[in-house]
């Protein structure tokens, strides 16, 4: 592997796995590299100032504990705050490309598929049915 590169890495789009939700909510993809104070201060304008009712905070891989962070400090500067919690596995496509290729040869990419760890958080001001896999109550 030491031949090749990383080109591309991109993740299949799947729908989130809360039935019934509103078109309008607010979903937060966390990434490895956000920054906790500007993912804090967009979700908490969008739940004080917009009076958003619900947000669903959702990461993969090494963002999935960023994600659960985000979330505590959410609760605990809101509170009252019902909680439905989703882990599933997300397909990652990564496309590396060798550096040394073969003279006069096509050049050679490798395609990797990763299935990584992933995590959906709905918080709600309203109640949530409580016999729901994943439910917390304020």
């Amino acid at each position: 592997m030491e031949n090749f590169r990383k080109v591309r890495t991109s993740e299949e789009e799947s729908p989130l796995p809360f039935p019934d939700l509103p078109p309008d909510v607010v979903e937060m993809k966390v990434k490895e590299g956000s920054k906790i104070r500007n993912l804090m201060n967009f979700a908490m304008a969008q739940m004080e100032l917009k009076g958003s009712r619900q947000i669903v905070f959702s990461g993969c891989g090494r963002a999935v504990t960023k994600t659960i962070t985000c979330v505590e400090i959410m609760k605990r500067k809101l509170g009252g705050l019902h909680q439905v919690t989703k882990v599933r596995y997300k397909t990652l496509m990564e496309v590396w490309e060798n550096q040394d290729p073969l003279p006069g040869g096509p050049a050679q990419n490798l395609t990797v598929h990763k299935n990584v760890p992933s995590i959906c958080i709905l918080l709600s001001r309203d109640p949530l049915d409580p016999n729901q896999t994943g439910y917390q109550p304020p």
